[in-house]
C-alpha cells in the first residue's frame, strides 16, 4: 500500500504537534512508511508545515543490516536551529524531549560555501569538497517525541526531521582540507564519563561522503541548498542516549572541543 499525500500530511502534523507541545509519542503516529521515499514525503510535508528557516542538514548512517534492503547507506533530515559553542568553556544549553528520545553525537560540521547546481545529480568526492568552505567541530542534538524512533529504524527517523533537534557549532578546523581531520580520533563524554570513540574515516567515503550523499539526495528531491548551511556529517563516536540535565563533551584533535548541557524542551 502506498502512503497517500493526506496520510503523509497527517503523520507530519502529529509529529509537529508533539514537538510544539514537548509531548511524547508512545507509538508511531500513523501507518509506518513502507519505503524511504514515503518517509521523505512525510518529512517534506513537515518542512512545509513547520515553516522555519533550515540552517543545515543532518546526515545519518543506515544500519549495515538494512543497507541492502533499503539500497542506500545514509539518510538525511533538516536542522532548524543551532547555537555557537561558548568560547569561555561553559555549556551551551540545548533542548531535548524528555518524554521521547534524546541523544548527543560528536560530529564534523561542513559548511556549504557554494550552492550545488540543482541540475547536477551525481558528484565525485572532489566536486563535493569544492563546494565546502569550512569544517567545524560540533555536536548534533538528536531528539524526537517518539521514544522508539531509532528502534523503529530509518523510515521512522526520516519521518521526524531525521531525529534532529539542533546543532552546537564549535571552532573551525584550520586548513581543514589538508588537516586529515577524517583520521582524527574523536571522543564523547557524558557527565565526564567516556561513552565512545571513533573516526570519520570509518564512514563509507568519510565525512565528505556525507556531503556528496546530501548533494545528490537534494537534487533528487528538488530541494535547493544555500551557502552558509551546515552539513552534520554523522555520529563519529556513535549515538549515545542522554537525558535532560546531563553535560555532553566532544573532544577532537588539536585541542578542539565542544560542550553542551541538555535541558527538557518546553511547550511553545
Amino acid at each position: 500500500m502506498t502512503l497517500a499525500n493526506h496520510e503523509a500530511a497527517a503523520i507530519a502534523d502529529r509529529f509537529l504537534t508533539a514537538r510544539r507541545s514537548a509531548a511524547g509519542l508512545a507509538a508511531y503516529p500513523g501507518v509506518m512508511p513502507s519505503s524511504l521515499d514515503e518517509a521523505y514525503a512525510i518529512q517534506d510535508a513537515a518542512i512545509v508545515a513547520w515553516n522555519r528557516p533550515i540552517i543545515g542538514w543532518k546526515v545519518g548512517r543506515v544500519p549495515p543490516t538494512l543497507v541492502q534492503q533499503l539500497g542506500i547507506e545514509r539518510l538525511a533530515g533538516p536542522i532548524f536551529s543551532s547555537r555557537a559553542a561558548q568560547s569561555n568553556g561553559s555549556d551551551s544549553e540545548m533542548p531535548v524531549f524528555d518524554k521521547g528520545f534524546a541523544a548527543a553525537e560528536a560530529e564534523f560540521l561542513l559548511r556549504i560555501g557554494r550552492a550545488p547546481d540543482p541540475a547536477q545529480t551525481e558528484f565525485t568526492l572532489e566536486q563535493a569538497a569544492e563546494l565546502i568552505d569550512a569544517v567545524h567541530v560540533g555536536i548534533e542534538v538528536a531528539s524526537s517525541p517518539l521514544r522508539s524512533i531509532n528502534d523503529l529504524g530509518p523510515v521512522a527517523v526520516v519521518s521526524d526531521f531525521g531525529n534532529n533537534n539542533g546543532l552546537v557549532v564549535g571552532a573551525a578546523i584550520p586548513n581543514w582540507s589538508t588537516s586529515s581531520f577524517e583520521e582524527w580520533t574523536v571522543t564523547t563524554l557524558i557527565d565526564g564519563a567516556e561513552v565512545g570513540t571513533g573516526r570519520a574515516s570509518a564512514f563509507p567515503e568519510g565525512a565528505l561522503g556525507s556531503a556528496r550523499f546530501l548533494f545528490e539526495l537534494m537534487a533528487q528531491r528538488g530541494i535547493s541548498l544555500e551557502p552558509g548551511q551546515w552539513i552534520s556529517s554523522g555520529a563519529v563516536t556513535g549515538v549515545h542516549d542522554a537525558h535532560p540535565g546531563q553535560a555532553v563533551e566532544a573532544h577532537f584533535n588539536r585541542g578542539l572541543s565542544v560542550r553542551c548541557r541538555l535541558l527538557a524542551a518546553r511547550p511553545e
